[in-house]
């Protein structure tokens, strides 16, 4: 099976270098036109320039491609709206969002400012949200969408220095967990990539050889299977190095406690019971999880009433 493209548009952010250049680049060889954004900063978020989004539309171009340049800030609401209007506007849709865009400000959190914290939460899980919502009614009226969040291990396991990022990068996950329940029957489906990768973001933190092993190209077929036609919905991928794996979120099967043994104590002397992941449950909506200790509750009234 070959995943193609054609007829469809993609924008994907932060696409000047990096991950998302290399995305961006793969989607047009595939047949996608696409979006390039790239607000142009540096790693923290400074600055600003059109020019490396401009360098891989005429790289997109130069492979009969094509492409458009796009400098919008993902935390300004109003400039992704603006950039969504400019694609349909070109092209008449927009079928795949990839939300790529991102910035770094490690410190440690007894070091960290407000803003470092603001800064980092603002451009990936609000700049997430706002590219989102700017496609997302077009896509429920076409009714076809493939939005792919852009996640971390230092969300999903913590990093040292980035309490930041990782909050930002665990928030996308919640937010993908809803969206995709909220876009299913409109043919939109909601993917998280978890890339490790050799980027602006780690290049100075890894040597040569790691570098080459973690080239971003090594990713991107992940990202391609999650915005493809036949791609899942709601699927946290891990990609680096030519490895792919997926993560899931269990609840163990826990413990009901009887009505005067509901306090501290007693949770201190079960939590081994609690705790233990054997048989866990999988839930893909939080109201299953209520709908479950609701189910226990009766079930322990009834006995007891009997």
């Amino acid at each position: 099976m070959t995943i193609r493209f054609d007829g469809r548009v993609a924008i994907v952010t932060g696409a000047g270098n990096g991950l998302g250049r290399s995305h961006a680049l793969e989607l047009a060889r595939r047949g996608a036109r696409v979006v390039v954004n790239d607000f142009g900063g540096a790693r923290d978020g400074t600055g600003g320039s059109l020019t490396a989004a401009e360098a891989v539309v005429e790289e997109i171009r130069a492979n009969g491609r094509e492409a458009i340049a796009n400098g919008a800030n993902v935390t300004d609401a109003e400039a992704c709206h603006v950039m969504v209007v400019e694609a349909v506007r070109k092209w008449g849709r927009v079928d795949i969002l990839v939300n790529n865009a991102g910035i770094l400000r490690d410190r440690s959190f007894a070091k960290m400012t407000p803003e470092d914290w603001r800064a980092v939460i603002d451009v990936h899980l609000n700049g997430s949200a706002n590219c989102t919502l700017a496609v997302w009614n077009q896509m429920r009226e076409q009714n076809y969408g493939r939005v792919l969040m852009t996640s971390s291990t230092s969300g999903i396991y913590g990093n040292f220095g980035q309490a930041n990022y990782g909050a930002a990068k665990m928030g996308i996950v919640g937010l993908m967990n809803t969206l995709a329940i909220e876009g299913a029957k409109y043919g939109i489906r909601v993917n998280t990539l978890v890339p490790t990768a050799a980027t602006r973001m780690t290049e100075d933190i890894l040597n040569a050889e790691m570098l080459d092993m973690l080239k971003p190209e090594y990713v991107t077929p992940a990202a391609v299977f999650l915005v493809s036609e036949d791609a899942p919905n709601r699927t946290v991928m891990f990609a680096g190095a030519g490895h792919f794996s997926t993560m899931e979120i269990r609840e163990s099967k826990g413990v009901h406690l009887p009505p005067g043994r509901r306090d501290a104590d007693c949770v201190a002397e079960q939590f081994a019971a609690i705790s233990s992941m054997a048989d866990a449950d999988i839930y893909t909506e939080g109201r299953s999880h209520a709908v479950m200790i609701l189910a226990a509750e009766a079930e322990q009234r009834r006995q007891a009433g009997g």
